[in-house]
């Protein structure tokens, strides 16, 4: 049963882009489809010049990877096209032609730092803690990793990949580049986010277009790589350690 929700609303030149899941904001494969075709679809849209990302709620801005839909994974085929939905999802915000303001309102892990990190500048509260758990699970941030790393850096991306089991905080998550702006109530960034959004509605359209390739430079090989990386996830969810680490979590 498809349970969660993406909902696009668009008004004065912005779309609002809104995902939902009732297990925490996480992705099954449907709905990191439709995210991907969202922008997609919102690429190819003159009527607006800037997107706000964000998760509906006010607890974990996203959990990550569906873990009912990892543990019924049984082929690599399958492990393959699950772990391809986030790096389709990458992919559509990278060649989105508008740029996308991230609004992060609470906990994220795993796929969510991804997304967090694909986003071109992104707003966060106090309690937007960040945490790559994938190794803890006998797989690894692979398919998240080259945004991750494009945004905050090599050094960072080894420490939130290998300590694993350990939330970094919200003024961390901005020291190292992935949040642009940290407030303390999710009123206060609503307000800095509609304020910020809004500039964009009088920029010119071209110049945001041409500015955005500029910001993703050397990311053109993203297509391949990002496949490579899901094939990569897509084998290893099939371990026996991974089964029984995610069975864990499950009870």
């Amino acid at each position: 049963m498809n349970q969660g929700t993406i909902e696009t609303i668009i008004e004065n030149k912005i779309a609002a882009v809104t995902f939902f899941h009732p297990a925490s904001n996480s992705f099954p494969s449907y709905l990191l489809a439709e995210l991907a075709e969202t922008f997609n679809q919102l690429d190819k849209n003159e009527e607006i010049n800037v997107i706000v990302l964000k998760s509906a709620k006010e607890k974990a801005f996203c959990a990550g990877a569906s873990f009912d839909e990892l543990l019924a994974i049984d082929n690599l085929e399958d492990g393959g096209k699950f772990f391809m939905g986030f790096a389709n999802v990458i992919n559509a915000m990278r060649k989105c032609s508008k740029i996308i303001i991230g609004r992060i309102q609470g906990k994220t892990v795993g796929g969510g730092v991804g997304l967090a990190a694909a986003c071109d500048y992104a707003f966060a509260t106090d309690a937007a803690s960040i945490k790559l758990s994938e190794i803890t699970i006998g797989i690894g941030p692979f398919v998240i990793e080259p945004a991750v790393e494009r945004k905050i850096g090599l050094a960072a991306t080894s420490e939130l990949s290998l300590d694993a089991s350990n939330w970094r905080n919200a003024k961390w998550a901005a020291e190292k580049g992935l949040f642009q702006e940290v407030f303390e109530s999710i009123e206060t960034m609503d307000i800095s986010v509609q304020k910020f959004a809004e500039r964009f509605t009088n920029y010119n359209p071209e110049a945001l277009a041409d500015l955005k390739k500029v910001l993703w430079k050397n990311t053109e090989n993203w297509d391949s790589l990002l496949a490579e990386r899901a094939e990569i996830s897509g084998k290893l969810v099939l371990s026996n350690f991974t089964k029984e680490a995610l069975s864990k979590f499950k009870k």
